[in-house]
This record gives C-alpha cells, sequence and structure tokens, in this order.
C-alpha cells in the first residue's frame, strides 16, 4: 500500500507517517525542504523519539521523499499511483499545495479512478473541507464533480506534541490522538490506520480539543510569559498557574458538556489527562511557541473566547476565562507579527478597544472585567486576586 503525505514536519513524521507505517504502508513525503527531503532520501528512514520515562526509539522505514516545486512530475506520478494522500502543512499553506494536487487529481481520473481519500491533518476546523475548497478553485466545474466521485475529503483531529526539526529523529510526547470522519470516507475497502479512531461526528472530539486542550495550552503559555517561564512545563510548576488553567478548563468543561451531554466526571478525568501531559518534564515545549499568533487566538470563534462567550450567554462562571483572555493581551515575542501588531493596538488604542475589537465580545460588563484583569497582570501582581 503506498501513501503520499504532504509535509515532513514533526506532525507528518511524529504522527501521521509513524501510524501509517504501523498499518503497513509505503510513505512518500512531499515538501520543500531540500535539506529534509534529501537527508530522507538517503537514510530511507527516520527515527522517533518517544519522550517517556525510558525515551523509546521507533524507527520508520522504508521511505521516500519528493519535491513538490523541483519534482512536480514526480509528486503528481505518486499521487495517481497512492492509497490514501494525507496533509500536515499548516493550515496557511493548504492553497499552495493545492495546485499539486488539483493537477495530480485530474490526471488520476483519466488514468486511475481507484478510490482514494485526501485527509488533511493541520490545526483547524474542517481542514479537509478547507483543503477540498482550494482544490475546487483551481478546477472547472466539470472536473471538479468528476474528482468527486472517486475522491473523500474526511476531516480529522489530530493531537500529539511533536517538538524536533532534526530530519533524523522525530521527537514526540507519548500521547497521540488522529480522530477521522469515518462518514465523510470514500475507500473503505483498506485496513483502518492503526491507531487512529473512526467516528461518524467530529463536532464533539473537534470542540474538545479546541476548546479544553488548546485552550489550556495557550493559557499556560500567556500565564507563564507573564511569570517569565521560558516554558509550559516550568510554568505549570508554579500552583497559581496551575490553578488558573485548571480553572478555565473547568469552564471550558462545563460548555462542552452542556453542549454535547458528555459526563462531567469524565471530563474532569480528561483535564487531569491533559494537565498531566502538558507536564511531562521530558518535553522541552517553549512559551512563545505555544503563544504565538495571539490575535487568532483570541478570535471570536477561538479556543478561549467561544466558550467565554457561550457560558457568559448561559449565565454561568468565566472567571478563569477571562483572566486567561487578558493574559493573551500582554503576550509579546520579536520574532512574532501578531504579538508585534496586538502591541502597537493596544499602546495606540487602549486595552478595552483592543479587546471589543479582537474578541468581538459585545457584553461590556465582560469586556471591563478583562481589562481589569489586564491591569493587574500589568502591575506585576503574583496573586492576581481582584479579577
Amino acid at each position: 500500500m503506498n501513501a503520499v503525505h504532504f509535509g515532513a514536519g514533526n506532525i507528518g513524521r511524529g504522527l501521521i507517517g509513524y501510524l501509517l507505517h504501523q498499518t503497513g504502508y509505503h510513505i512518500c513525503f512531499v515538501d520543500v525542504n531540500r535539506p529534509m527531503i534529501d537527508r530522507l532520501n538517503d537514510n530511507k528512514s527516520y527515527t522517533i523519539g518517544i519522550l517517556d520515562e525510558t525515551r523509546t526509539q521507533y524507527t520508520v522505514s522504508p521511505v521516500e521523499a519528493l519535491n513538490s516545486i523541483e519534482q512536480e512530475d514526480l509528486v503528481i506520478e505518486a499521487l495517481i499511483d497512492a492509497d490514501i494522500i494525507t496533509t500536515s502543512v499548516g493550515v496557511d499553506n493548504l492553497s499552495k499545495i493545492s495546485h499539486v494536487l488539483s493537477k495530480a487529481l485530474v490526471q488520476r481520473s483519466k488514468r486511475n479512478k481507484t478510490k482514494v481519500d485526501l485527509i488533511s491533518n493541520e490545526n483547524t476546523l474542517n481542514a479537509s473541507s478547507l483543503l477540498k475548497e482550494e482544490i475546487k478553485k483551481r478546477l472547472t466545474e466539470s472536473e471538479f464533480e468528476d474528482i468527486r466521485s472517486f475522491v473523500g475529503f474526511p476531516n480529522s483531529v489530530i493531537d500529539r506534541l511533536a517538538l524536533s526539526d532534526d530530519a533524523d529523529n522525530a521527537q514526540v510526547e507519548p500521547y497521540y490522538d488522529w480522530i477521522i470522519n469515518q462518514t465523510e470516507m470514500m475507500n473503505h475497502e483498506l485496513p483502518e490506520i492503526n491507531g487512529a479512531t473512526y467516528v461518524e461526528d467530529l463536532t464533539l472530539f473537534i470542540e474538545r480539543k479546541l476548546y479544553v486542550v488548546n485552550m489550556a495550552h495557550a493559557a499556560t503559555a500567556y500565564l507563564g510569559f507573564i511569570e517569565g517561564e521560558t516554558t509550559i512545563q516550568d510554568a505549570l510548576d508554579h500552583p497559581s498557574i496551575e490553578a488558573a488553567v485548571k480553572a478555565a478548563m473547568a469552564e471550558s468543561a462545563e460548555y462542552i458538556s452542556d453542549r454535547f451531554g458528555v459526563d462531567r466526571e469524565e471530563m474532569a478525568v480528561f483535564i487531569e489527562e491533559t494537565l498531566a501531559r502538558f507536564k511531562n518534564k521530558n518535553v522541552r515545549d517553549e512559551v512563545l511557541r505555544v503563544g504565538r499568533s495571539p490575535i487568532r487566538k483570541v478570535g471570536q470563534d477561538e479556543r478561549i473566547v467561544r466558550p467565554a462567550i457561550e457560558l457568559n450567554h448561559s449565565g454561568k462562571s468565566i472567571e478563569g476565562l477571562k483572566k486567561v483572555i487578558a493574559a493573551a493581551f500582554l503576550f509579546n515575542s520579536p520574532v512574532d507579527n501578531e504579538a508585534k501588531e496586538l502591541q502597537e493596538f493596544v499602546e495606540k488604542n487602549g486595552i478595552k478597544s483592543a479587546v471589543s475589537h479582537y474578541t468581538k465580545i459585545e457584553n461590556e460588563s465582560v469586556v471591563q472585567s478583562i481589562c481589569d484583569c489586564y491591569a493587574e497582570f500589568k502591575k506585576g501582581k503574583k496573586e492576581n486576586t481582584s479579577c
């Protein structure tokens, strides 16, 4: 069985490639990073380092790699013969890879109409649907309808900390999730991917990941930044930060329980498991990496703000989430354009205008509470008891 995977980065090698290899696929990575491509081809393998107590090593072999810019014809041929196509390139790059994908799928429709699924695994909602729309833009209506007759675009949820840029060794945490919407699949004849979970509705898993896991990750980064910590693990060594993150998680979990009917005890266990992952001392998770793109992360439908809005509408507590939103507006990194833009907006327009502008929260009382928390944080108080 042949798999073509776009993106030979951390998640591509440390999660998708790992599980595809365990299922018996020969993997062809497609990327634009020449040194990475050369080393994968030279070694015909790479190693995964599991960041557990014993530092378990796992070798993925054989593999090959192609350059999507310099070897487009070979990439197209690989895609025509692929049994499964996957991506993990970052949501902003989906439009870029849609160019070669659209060409390949048109050629495949002429030469090999075997059913195939294209699963985009990005840290965003419904990435496969987004990629489908990018491909559609490049095709005529008849070409796209033809492709839709044999290509599925199942959406997925992925979760694994993968932290190494070393072409020879992708370092990952022990925990992982790859959840796939089986109702959106086209090819049901292939064996299920080892370690993946197949469900009929992804909504619960998408929102639980975004509003509980991703929210908590960002919350730890923003609160840790205020304390001057450089890693998520060090930040959670502060009892006050752990308590603040856990409080925000409990509020988001309440939103998930209300929306999907999930047992509250089950969500409490999920919170503890997530915090245990974040505390793993074998992982060095940088605060500046996790906190990057703060403008996106305080968006109206994003990880921190959406549960706060919904809970407030229901008359439930959002004290923990308000504190996290306030902390996000203090995040600053010289290498993060969004962080710089956010600080410039606050400096020019004031924190109240910034909160309203970026979060779109309409409740004046909530906005003012966030501003009060921001002011307390700005004073440099270690214990923020007034907000």
